[in-house]
């Protein structure tokens, strides 16, 4: 049975360059929190800070934004990498890498970036971007092959981060972020194409097939379908993806009790679940006499939710450790916040229940659903026609506000749509605002509107 390798999973290179010399951990930054820092000053990370987490962007309340979700992300993701360094040399033994104790600083930079290929608008960008070529299949399937209109119909935030990732722009270096192979194998969540349907999400595109092929064989993912290009996850996806399960789980919960959504004693209710009433006795008695000290109601919760993400890290830990081996061989392994404790899991399903139920279904949420899925599609529409029609007097016009970087004069159609797509997915909610209203007439520089 193939088994994967730490020595290969924590492959240093940089995609787009030479591989280059390791630095020792007595370094000012290593090679991995170098890919940590040039996440962190770049435009695309900055940008998240205009883009929908769920709730519409704060008013007096400040709720949660993509930026301040991945900060969160990366944060629990470096504490589930720590943990999981020592599970390593329980595991391994005598191990002789020094890498392995980089691994917080990989899994934390994978966090920065597992939201950085979303559009605007949450997931409502997402859906509108399917929607849009799904309703004009007649006059733009025919211009592309069948693996690439899947793409388009499919469109997945997921497969659009490696994308933006390593992908060459007009006028920039090969290469894209340039960031190291561990790193970029650890952000792929779905590592198979868009042609494989029967699974709701993917990982990559047409476009960036080339790019995965070689970021698989350069870290050893074992190849579970090589016909069908499909792989085993790189293990440390694992934390990145409990690191965002227990965020948005929780964090949404929060929000919604600051915005008077769910009431104080229901929040504190569905926190309290999380520890054993038998088992955890004394803890519950420390907890209660904290509260008890603390009056302020919003520094309550989040006194009990730093708790709940202390302890989900805990499970999520244990249940790396129990899945170990099966995960090293590359089997299919359940998410790790679905292997929790009865206790927690049965807390964990209240929380999505109600999230569900009370918190996306809100007025406000839906509103900015209802709007993005508008102005993403007006976009699209404005867009595609441009491409189409590029001897158009509008379309030139158009044409000379998109950004240098994003050709859409040139290539194939799927090249074309690709590029716009990369232009539309990278707006953030209030640019993506703008752009509509000046395709629609409704906003005239110096004109008050």
């Amino acid at each position: 049975m193939q088994r994967m390798k730490w020595e290969t999973l924590l492959c240093p290179n940089r995609w787009g360059s030479t591989p280059q010399k390791v630095e020792s951990l007595d370094e000012t930054r290593t090679h991995f929190q170098r890919d940590y820092d040039r996440l962190i000053f770049s435009s695309p990370f900055r940008r998240l800070q205009n883009k929908t987490q769920v709730f519409p962007l704060p008013g007096s309340v400040f709720v949660h934004n993509r930026l301040t979700h991945s900060l969160e992300v990366a944060s629990v993701g470096r504490s589930l990498g720590n943990n999981i360094v020592k599970v390593i040399r329980e595991k391994e033994g005598n191990i002789h890498n020094h890498l392995i104790e980089e691994i917080p600083t990989i899994v934390s930079t994978a966090c920065l970036a597992h939201d950085m290929g979303n559009p605007p608008f949450g997931h409502s960008g997402e859906d509108a971007i399917r929607t849009f070529f799904k309703e004009h299949a007649h006059k733009l399937q025919a211009q592309v092959c069948e693996t690439e209109w899947t793409d388009l119909i499919r469109f997945e935030g997921n497969a659009n981060a490696l994308r933006l990732l390593t992908q060459k722009l007009e006028g920039r270096r090969e290469g894209g972020f340039r960031l190291s192979k561990a790193i970029l194998a650890t952000i792929l969540k779905y590592p198979y194409p868009s042609s494989v349907t029967d699974r709701k999400k993917f990982g990559y595109f047409q476009s960036e097939q080339e790019t995965f092929i070689d970021i698989a064989t350069s870290t050893g993912l074992v190849a579970t379908d090589a016909t069908k290009n499909i792989y085993a996850r790189h293990p440390l996806v694992y934390l990145v993806e409990a690191a965002d399960d227990i965020c948005y789980q929780i964090m949404d919960i929060e929000d919604a009790h600051k915005l008077s959504i769910l009431s104080h004693e229901f929040v504190m209710e569905l926190f309290l679940g999380f520890f054993d009433k038998e088992l955890e006795a004394s803890r519950i008695k420390q907890i209660e006499e904290t509260l008890t000290e603390v009056t302020d109601k919003n520094e309550q919760i989040a006194f009990l939710r730093a708790l709940v993400i202390g302890k989900l890290v805990g499970e999520c830990t244990e249940a790396f450790r129990n899945s170990y081996e099966a995960i090293m061989r590359g089997e299919k392994v359940s998410a790790l916040a679905d292997q929790l404790s009865p206790v927690a899991s049965k807390a964990m399903g209240k929380i999505a229940k109600t999230a569900v139920a009370q918190v996306y279904s809100y007025r406000s949420v839906v509103e900015i659903e209802i709007a993005g899925f508008k102005i993403m599609g007006t976009l699209l529409d404005a867009l595609t026609d441009a491409i189409n029609n590029p001897e158009k007097t509008l379309s030139k016009k158009i044409f000379s506000i998109v950004p240098a970087q994003y050709n859409l004069k040139e290539g194939s159609y799927y090249q074309r749509y690709m590029s716009m797509l990369d232009f539309v997915s990278g707006m953030t909610d209030v640019y993506a605002l703008e752009f509509y209203r000046t395709i629609q007439g409704i906003s005239i520089p110096g004109i008050p509107h």
